[in-house]
């Protein structure tokens, strides 16, 4: 963006946005306060589950299957009645709870105008409760994302408030829900960033920012502040061969990712196909589930207690093996039956596992270096969100000085998936719906050109008074520049009263009027730009009053030029030249040799 245009956008912003944003923050508080409280109620319900149906005991304490000896026909059996509940309350409550929740949110902002109902922010919880808690190898984020969005959507649906401020507070809500969950506010907003938000605002970012502080404040009050997966950082030193090894790491994680990200939607495809209701997905999913659990009962249910053997090096090869094979099986293919979970503690556990198992094989660092690394490059390529994946495990674990290597292993994850794959587990689902998504933030060319670089200057004008007869037409159909410009702006005596055409001047010609003037054949004056506005602001004038083209006024409202919607494309043709034009900028190798011996040469006879 070209310092003018900045000025003039951060000019903008400060006088139409700034109440806006300031009203927008302080309704992010409440919203905020409210997502943590629903993140410890879906925790608490989620431990209820799983205690009633694999422990048989009153505790809502967060536990998993398989920390003792369970019946195979339990083990069996309660995925796949707790996917029959889930596929009940998705029919005969509402559609939307299927699914692992960001997408939803993802479709509720692109399509939905923001608006969540109260139905879903109810169900939702209540059917990632039961779909976790029976077994289902899910996460709370994606539920708890979508719970925090419908409460900010809903309070936003109360007041008075526009699509944009309606998106801020659902936002905001779902990154309070996540920041509570996982004591991860940095984390929380570079997912609202990457994932929800769609643009990099004040406007937006300060009232998320807000609701996820509120929230980690919450959290601290309802399960303390020590970090969700302490890693022990004593003695932590990465040297260059760690650094280079977290390559390898990454491109295995980005591989795998690939292959998890395909099983899923090849799992979605095959439901598709079955000659059953949808209904009854969830439950033939869970049976997947059932059976995998027989192989594996650690890769049941959220498998925090799992996440954290893994990220401090305590976990056995068998559970390594187990995890990293059977969870991403059933997580996969589950998941493509459209119950209710989340993404994010299956894609942590299976990263582990990874990091874990070539921990084995590579130097040794600290326990759990290699699960970290692991973990931070599928995060990457599953959810293409780099920046997340290497936040999130930091303040999962706070080893701080692992940064680089995270960073090394989730980049190059995240370049191998975006390589390999179009779109991601998230963003795939939104285009199987028929919506087109992009995730690729850059300067719009239209906020970096002024209207005085592309528009037409000292165009020809009429007088208002001017009489429209076949002399006149017969002039600006002579006149070259005539024959290049679409439209004439008509100037009374305080300026411009209107623009007209050729088109419309030849069928006023027929009217009965006479004598027939210029202004007669005028469109009246709706809007005028100057010189120094930028192309943007045209844009949205333009398509505010259905115009096609503008007079460029100075500050005496004089007309020193016309802007019409063609003269917009000179930004994108611009964009487009500086992406797909290659040349030649500094002088090629064997000229840079020359050119000095020549000089010596030179320098030579003139000193002889």
């Amino acid at each position: 963006m070209t310092g003018k245009a900045a000025h003039g956008a951060a000019h903008l912003g400060d006088f139409t946005v700034r109440p806006r944003m300031l009203k927008v923050t302080l309704w992010s508080l409440p919203v905020g306060g409210a997502g943590a409280v629903a993140a410890l109620a879906l925790l608490r319900l989620i431990g209820l589950v799983t205690n009633l149906v694999f422990y048989q005991r009153w505790n809502a304490s967060l536990t998993a299957p398989g920390g003792v000896h369970h019946p195979w026909w339990l083990v069996l059996g309660a995925p796949v009645a707790g996917g029959l509940v889930v596929g009940l309350m998705a029919r005969y409550g509402s559609e939307k709870i299927r699914g692992h929740g960001m997408p939803e949110a993802i479709e509720a902002i692109l399509t939905g105008g923001s608006k969540v109902s109260p139905k879903v922010a109810l169900l939702k919880p209540v059917s990632a409760a039961v779909s976790i808690g029976t077994g289902g190898p899910f996460g709370a984020e994606g539920p708890i994302i979508m719970t925090g969005g419908a409460i900010g959507s809903m309070l936003a649906q109360f007041l008075r408030l526009t699509a944009d401020e309606r998106k801020t507070l659902l936002v905001a809500g779902a990154a309070a829900g996540m920041a509570a969950t996982f004591d991860s506010p940095l984390a929380a907003v570079l997912l609202a960033v990457e994932l929800l938000l769609f643009e990099w605002r004040p406007r937006s970012f300060v009232p998320v920012a807000a609701s996820v502080a509120v929230a980690t404040v919450c959290r601290g009050f309802l399960l303390g502040t020590a970090p969700v997966f302490p890693v022990p950082v004593t003695g932590l030193h990465v040297g260059a061969a760690a650094e280079a090894l977290a390559t390898v790491t990454g491109l295995t994680g980005g591989a795998l990712a690939v292959g998890a990200t395909w099983l899923v939607y090849r799992a979605e495809d095959g439901f598709s196909k079955l000659p059953v209701h949808w209904m009854w997905w969830p439950a033939i999913g869970g049976a997947v589930i059932g059976l995998g659990g027989l192989a594996e009962p650690r890769a049941l249910g959220v498998g925090y207690d799992v996440i954290g053997q893994l990220l401090t090096g305590r976990a056995t090869l068998s559970l390594i093996v187990g995890i990293l094979v059977v969870k991403t099986l059933i997580w996969a293919l589950s998941l493509g039956s459209g119950t209710s979970g989340g993404v994010l503690a299956p894609v942590f556990m299976i990263g582990g596992a990874l990091g874990a198992w070539e921990g084995m094989l590579f130097p040794r660092v600290v326990p759990g270096f290699w699960a970290m690394c692991g973990l931070a490059a599928v995060v990457g390529g599953v959810m293409r969100s780099p920046l997340t994946g290497v936040v999130f495990t930091l303040e999962l674990t706070h080893a701080w000085g692992a940064l680089l290597p995270l960073l090394i292993s989730s980049t190059a994850a995240y370049a191998l998936s975006a390589l390999v794959l179009r779109r991601s587990v998230l963003t795939e689902k939104i285009a199987r719906r028929g919506l087109h998504l992009t995730r690729e933030y850059s300067t719009d060319p239209l906020e970096t050109f002024f209207v005085h670089e592309v528009m037409r200057p000292a165009p020809v004008t009429l007088a208002a008074d001017d009489e429209v007869d076949e002399e006149l037409l017969a002039r600006l159909e002579r006149d070259p520049a005539g024959r290049r410009q679409a439209h004439y702006p008509v100037i009374g005596r305080g300026g411009p009263v209107g623009v007209t055409s050729l088109r419309r001047l030849r069928e006023h010609t027929a009217s009965v009027v006479r004598p027939l003037r210029a202004a007669h054949a005028a469109r009246p004056l709706v809007a005028a730009v100057r010189p120094h506005q930028t192309l943007r602001e045209v844009a949205y004038l333009f398509a505010e009053h259905r115009l096609s083209s503008a007079p460029v006024l100075d500050d005496e409202r004089r007309v020193v030029g016309l802007i019409t919607l063609p003269d917009l494309l000179h930004a994108r043709l611009h964009d487009l030249t500086e992406e797909h034009h290659r040349q030649r900028i500094l002088p090629s190798p064997d000229i840079v040799t020359v050119i000095p011996a020549v000089a010596r040469r030179t320098g030579n006879r003139v000193r002889r």
